[in-house]
C-alpha cells in the first residue's frame, strides 16, 4: 500500500542511506555460487553508479560524515554536503561500546537534510521518520525533493487517483499508449513515445503480467518468462535492549532524556566476514543502531503482557508507567542480502481481484537459509554492543519473514534476454520504448536498504533516456 501514492514509499522511509559496495555488484564472482540461490553479477559495476550516488547526495540531500573504516566504499566527493543531524547522547555510548569491543561504529548517512534546501525546511526532530510522512519536507522523499521542481518546469503533470491497468502495443513491439482508470474511474488512455514504470516491485510485475497483448500473451515484456521472478526483500532482522535510568548518573540521565531520538550510528565491520560456519570468506552486512520509534502506540502494545498473560488494570498501568518514565529502549537493525530464489516471486492471483476487477498480486515469500544464518551472525555481534552498554532485557529476532517496506527484484536487469527482463540501462529487452526504474531492476540487493541505490539508478537511467531522446544530460 505504501507505494500507491504520489511520491511512493519514499514518503514513509526511515531514510538510512548506505551505498552498496563494489563487491555487491559482483556477488557471484566475488563470493561464488550458493546452492538454491539465483545469484548473478550486475551488468554494471560500482564505478558506473558512483557518480549518481554523489548526485543523490546533492539533489535529494543526504546528511552525514564520512569516517574511514575498513569497508568504506570509494567516493568521488570527500564528504556529504549536509552535516550530520543532531543525535542523542546514546550515540556516543554506542561508539564507546564499539571501541571497547574493537568494533568501529561510524556515523550513518540519512536522506534527511540538516540545513534548509530550496523550499524544504531543515529537520526539526519530530522523531516520526519511519512509517510517517515528513511535515518539514526535510526527509528526501521524491514528493518533497523531486516533484516540486519537476512541476515548476512546466514539463510534468501529476495525475493522482488514477490506476494504470494495461498498455497498447503495435506489431513492432512498441508501446503506443497506456490504458488507465482516471479520477472518475472511467477508462482513459495517454499516448507517448517513451514509457517508464516505477510502481514499486510487486505492482510493477503485476502491471506487466496483467498487460497481455497479441505479441505478449504472458504479459508485457514477458515472453522470456522472467517477470515476477527473483523478488527481493531485506534479509536480517532486529534486536533491542533497555537502558534503566536508575543505572545512569544524574548528568547522563538528563542528557539521555533530551527528546532527540536520532542515533545515526552504524557498523560495517562485518560487511565481509570470514568464519568457518560459512566455509571461509562470505558476504556479511550492515548493523544500524537506533532508539525505539517515538510512536507511543507500539510502545504500549509491546507492554501488554505480564509473564506471558495479558495485563489489566493497575498492573498494566504500573508496567506502562515504568516503561515510559524509567527506561528507554535502544535497538539495532541488521541488513544482509536477501538471496534471490525460486520460491520468492509474484504472479497474478487466480481468484482475488481489486475494485476494478483486475487480479491482485499473488506473492510467494520463500527465503534462503543463508539469509537467517548471516542475520544471526550479525545480530550476535550487535548484541555484544548492547551488553557492553549495560542494556537489560536484550532480545533479538532474525527469521525469514521479511519487512514489507523494502522490496526489489521481479524485473531484474542483465545482458541476456533469456535470464533477465531489462538490459543494463533498464530498458526492456523485448519492448523498445519501455523502462523500469523502481527497485524491480535489482538482481541482488546488497546488505543495505535499497532506496539510495534506487534513487541513484533512476538518475543514471534518466541520463540514458535523455541521450536516446537527443537531449543534453
Amino acid at each position: 500500500w505504501n507505494g500507491s501514492c504520489v511520491g511512493g514509499s519514499s514518503n514513509f522511509m526511515s531514510a538510512y542511506f548506505h551505498r552498496m559496495k563494489p563487491a555487491d555488484f559482483a556477488l557471484l564472482s566475488t563470493y561464488g555460487p550458493i546452492k538454491g540461490a539465483n545469484i548473478v553479477d550486475w551488468p554494471i559495476d560500482y564505478d558506473d553508479m558512483e557518480p549518481y550516488y554523489a548526485k543523490v547526495e546533492e539533489v535529494i540531500g543526504v546528511s552525514g560524515k564520512v569516517v574511514p573504516h575498513k569497508n568504506l566504499e570509494p567516493r568521488s566527493t570527500p564528504d556529504f554536503l549536509y552535516p550530520p543531524l543532531g543525535t542523542n547522547v546514546v550515540a556516543d555510548w554506542f561508539v564507546k561500546a564499539g571501541e571497547n569491543l574493537g568494533i568501529t561504529v561510524v556515523p550513518a548517512a540519512r536522506g534527511i537534510i540538516s540545513q534548509p534546501k530550496d523550499k524544504r525546511k531543515a529537520c526539526y526532530h519530530s522523531n516520526y521518520c519511519g512509517s510517517f510522512g515528513c511535515s518539514s519536507d526535510a526527509k528526501g522523499s521524491s514528493r518533497a525533493a523531486l516533484l516540486p521542481d519537476a512541476l515548476a518546469s512546466g514539463n510534468c503533470t501529476v495525475r493522482a487517483n488514477c490506476k494504470v491497468y494495461g498498455f497498447e502495443t503495435n506489431e513492432s513491439n512498441t508501446i503506443t499508449a497506456i490504458k488507465f482508470y482516471n479520477e472518475e474511474d472511467k477508462k482513459d488512455t495517454v499516448k507517448a513515445g517513451t514509457f517508464v514504470i516505477a510502481c514499486q516491485a510487486i505492482e510493477t510485475s503485476r502491471l506487466l503480467l496483467m498487460s497481455k497483448t497479441k505479441q505478449f500473451p504472458n504479459g508485457l515484456a514477458n515472453n522470456g518468462g522472467n517477470v515476477g521472478k527473483n523478488l527481493l526483500f531485506a534479509g536480517g532482522g532486529s534486536g533491542s535492549g533497555s537502558i534503566r535510568f536508575e543505572n545512569l548518573s544524574e548528568d547522563d540521565r538528563k542528557k539521555f532524556d533530551i527528546p532527540l531520538t536520532f542515533v545515526n550510528q552504524a557498523t560495517q565491520d562485518f560487511y565481509e566476514i570470514e568464519d568457518e560456519q560459512f566455509g571461509g570468506k562470505a558476504k556479511g552486512g550492515t548493523i544500524d543502531f537506533l532508539i525505539e520509534h517515538s510512536n507511543p502506540m507500539p510502545k504500549a502494545y509491546r507492554n501488554r503482557y505480564n509473564d506471558g498473560t495479558l495485563a489489566y488494570g493497575s498492573k498494566l498501568k504500573e508496567m506502562l508507567k515504568d516503561y515510559f518514565t524509567e527506561q528507554k529502549r535502544v535497538r539495532f537493525e541488521v541488513f544482509c542480502d536477501w538471496l534471490p530464489n525460486d520460491d520468492c516471486h509474484v504472479t497474478l492471483d487466480e481468484e482475488v481481484t481489486d475494485k476494478w476487477g483486475d487480479p491482485v498480486g499473488h506473492i510467494k515469500i520463500g527465503y534462503h537459509d543463508r539469509d537467517v544464518q548471516v542475520g544471526n551472525y550479525l545480530a550476535l555481534k550487535a548484541k555484544t554492543v548492547l551488553e557492553e552498554m549495560g542494556c537489560e532485557k536484550i532480545s533479538m529476532g532474525i527469521d525469514g519473514a521479511p519487512p514489507t517496506n523494502l522490496m526489489a527484484g521481479g524485473c531484474r536487469f542483465g545482458n541476456d534476454p533469456r535470464t533477465s527482463v531489462l538490459d543494463k540501462n533498464c530498458r526492456a529487452h523485448e519492448v523498445k520504448n519501455l523502462y523500469v526504474t523502481d527497485g524491480s531492476f535489482m538482481p541482488t540487493g546488497g546488505s543495505v536498504p535499497y532506496t539510495f541505490t534506487i534513487y541513484a539508478n533512476s538518475f543514471r537511467v534518466a541520463d540514458k533516456i535523455k541521450e536516446q531522446l537527443g537531449k543534453p544530460s
